[in-house]
């Protein structure tokens, strides 16, 4: 547990005063987090931060009426039961369908480590963009974050884990004369941040935007970097949910077994995976590893347990909650992306004319997948070489039809947020310049 928090006993409480008040069932959901922030701002120590929070969510049903009561710190369990009960009043029964089992606790993932280390990791990034960059103004967040989770119900489940994490955001602004350059990266870990790696992608950008070019209107392939392909598979994500089959609302409703992308192309989920993996969802049901698309293949939906009861396929372990405030509902903890077997240089390679993506402006496509996006930052590509940063530039297109033919794939994998993603370039995208 993070310590500073007094009242481990309070899920226990909740519990036991809403058999008294006449639930039929119970379920507590508790987040305790410890968070360690460092910023430095134009190239120095800015400032440092510890906060710790504490938020309890509780669902109970009265004659299968459900009622769902949040707060936040150390507050009085009765306070709680009165809201639930209250909002249970208010709304139709429901089955209740509650995770049974008993106490299990697994194991913490990551380690903490002191701010003395967080301010020399993040020291130690702006020396290095300095020494290539002297007019470059830096800025860096680095952030280590300690988050212990608990599920506890009526029908004897009791699971709970802590997890460390280990972030870092680095920003180098350029202002040459009239032209503004701003590149950005981050990093989520455990255990330890690979400085260095972030470092070199910062310096690898600066590097290629040191001359501008040009590039005309027109169709051609676009190579979208790790860091901005996580744009493509949103789409596909919000297509594999199983609540959007269950409302129709998914234009791959019916596309299960069928071939809905290249070959080239295999999404998984992996619960022991990366720094985002988590041993069970806010229902209290076990993750596992799960492929989605299989070489194109579509071959499941991910839900929750009400959205599988629906679907007569069970919950996939993917039943979370936006807020402590919201319901379960599916959602996707991480996603893979199978990287391919070429680097990021090899396809800029194979390329005579277009454009590398590294940074977007702009919503993302939507269920629909029609996308229309500024590059914030990106480069022409020129007889395989990258010759100089684009602006005024825009790129279009739909991601279903992107992804069905022409499509490859880098070795470069990396995490993108909770998506683990490599390089991905699509051909015939439309490209407008101005």
């Amino acid at each position: 547990m993070v310590p500073g928090l007094t009242d481990d006993s309070l899920a226990e409480k909740l519990i036991d005063l809403a058999l008294k008040r006449g639930a039929d069932a119970a379920e507590v959901l508790q987040s305790r987090s410890r968070s360690r922030p460092v910023f430095f701002e134009a190239n120095r120590l800015k400032q440092l931060e510890t906060s710790a929070a504490l938020g309890t969510a509780l669902r109970l049903w009265i004659n299968g009426r459900p009622g769902l009561a949040v707060a936040y710190g150390n507050v009085d369990p009765e306070a709680i039961i009165d809201k639930a009960l209250a909002i249970s009043a208010l709304n139709d029964p429901e089955n209740i369908d509650l995770v049974a089992g008993n106490s299990r606790h697994y194991p913490d993932m990551g380690q903490e480590v002191p701010v003395e280390q967080l301010i020399e990791w993040g020291q130690a990034m702006i020396d290095r963009i300095r020494s290539a960059y002297p007019e470059v103004i830096c800025g860096v967040d680095v952030e280590c974050d300690v988050e212990t989770t608990r599920i506890l119900n009526t029908k004897g489940l009791d699971c709970h884990y802590s997890d460390a994490t280990l972030s870092s955001y680095l920003s180098a602004d350029w202002v040459r004369g009239d032209d503004f350059l701003s590149v950005s990266d981050g990093q989520t870990q455990r255990d330890r941040l690979e400085v260095d790696a972030l470092t070199d992608q910062v310096l690898q950008r600066l590097a290629w935007a040191e001359e501008s070019a040009e590039v005309n209107t027109g169709r051609m392939p676009v190579i979208f970097t790790a860091k901005a392909a996580d744009m493509i598979w949103g789409t596909l994500q919000s297509a594999l949910s199983g609540k959007r089959v269950v409302e129709r609302s998914s234009p791959w409703s019916s596309a299960l077994g069928e071939q809905m992308t290249s070959p080239r192309v295999t999404l998984l989920q992996d619960p022991e995976a990366g720094p985002f993996s988590c041993p069970f969802d806010d229902e209290g049901t076990p993750t596992q590893r799960l492929v989605f698309i299989d070489k194109g293949v579509v071959t499941l939906f991910y839900c929750d347990r009400a959205v599988g009861r629906t679907l007569g396929a069970g919950s996939t372990g993917n039943g979370f909650r936006p807020g402590l405030g919201s319901y379960p509902t599916p959602s996707l903890y991480n996603t893979l992306v199978e990287p391919g077997t070429r680097s990021l240089e090899a396809l800029i390679a194979s390329i005579n004319n277009g454009v590398l993506v590294d940074q977007i402006l702009g919503g993302d496509p939507g269920i629909a997948g029609d996308f229309s996006v500024n590059i914030d930052l990106g480069y022409r590509i020129h007889r395989g070489k990258l010759i100089g940063r684009v602006k005024d530039t825009m790129v279009a297109g739909n991601v279903y039809t992107a992804l069905k033919d022409n499509v490859e794939l880098g070795s470069d994998g990396d995490w993108n947020g909770s998506c683990y993603t490599p390089s991905v370039l699509l051909d015939g995208l439309s490209v407008t310049s101005g």
